[in-house]
């Protein structure tokens, strides 16, 4: 989080009218709003400060938010990207979510909806550490789970995860012994609790069983029609 008092959000859009409609209506409900008016002015204003969310417009001259977002990405796995286009194929959809984006709107649209999706992404993200967030090393059984560089260890070998089973199993540490929400869970990572990434999700699940399989002692049970517990000795 930003160290001003409003959340900070960075605002990159091209279309002039749109983009002072956009930076007044957020200024307006408390955010504090840098409007950049392309993709290389938007990546220098990223560089230049603290912004706790971003919003790119697709088509913007020099570099198109793909390329700002995977710059962005780079160099910061959670800060919430929500993206505007004007146009709404599967492949816009589909490559700004490879990107890294939260979220997706199709103008035109209205400023009650983008400040609603603005609110839930933010939640969502608060589930996770910060960027910066030291977390420390994590005991789970024989395992030893570094969170800040996706790593779990155990007798000298070491399992590199992937972002996914990074998150998710840090979610499970913060809720060892007790329920994590299927719902919760679905809705900080993927951002979305729909059938996909359930199933998406189901897969990462088993491959952290598989992980965590030589100790015995560490489950991750399925809690039916409600989530997942994982069991780990005191």
């Amino acid at each position: 989080m930003s160290e001003t008092t409003n959340p900070a959000i960075l605002l990159c859009e091209d279309d002039p009218n749109l983009g002072r409609l956009l930076s007044d209506y957020l200024k307006a409900k408390g955010f504090d709003t840098t409007w950049a008016k392309d993709g290389v002015e938007g990546l220098k204003e990223f560089h230049r400060g603290a912004f706790d969310f971003v919003i790119l417009d697709v088509m913007m001259p020099r570099k198109d938010g793909f390329q700002v977002a995977e710059e962005i990405r780079a160099e910061s796995r959670h800060l919430p990207i929500l993206f505007l286009t004007a146009r709404s194929t599967n492949e816009d959809t589909l490559e700004g979510f490879k990107v890294g984006a939260d979220d997706y709107m199709t103008k035109p649209f209205s400023m009650e909806e983008l400040l609603v999706r603005i609110q839930a992404i933010m939640r969502r993200s608060a589930a996770l550490p910060e960027e910066d967030e030291q977390v420390g090393e994590i005991e789970i059984g024989a395992f030893s789970f570094d969170y800040n560089i996706q790593m779990l260890r155990r007798d000298g070998e070491e399992q590199r995860l992937t972002t996914k089973e990074n998150e998710l199993l840090f979610l499970l540490c913060k809720h060892r012994n007790s329920l994590l929400e299927r719902t919760y869970a679905l809705k900080s990572i993927w951002g979305d609790p729909n059938y996909f990434n359930g199933r998406s999700m189901d897969v990462y699940i088993a491959k952290l069983r598989r992980h965590l399989k030589p100790d015995d002692r560490i489950q991750i049970l399925n809690v039916h029609g409600k989530g997942f517990k994982m069991i780990t000795p005191e």
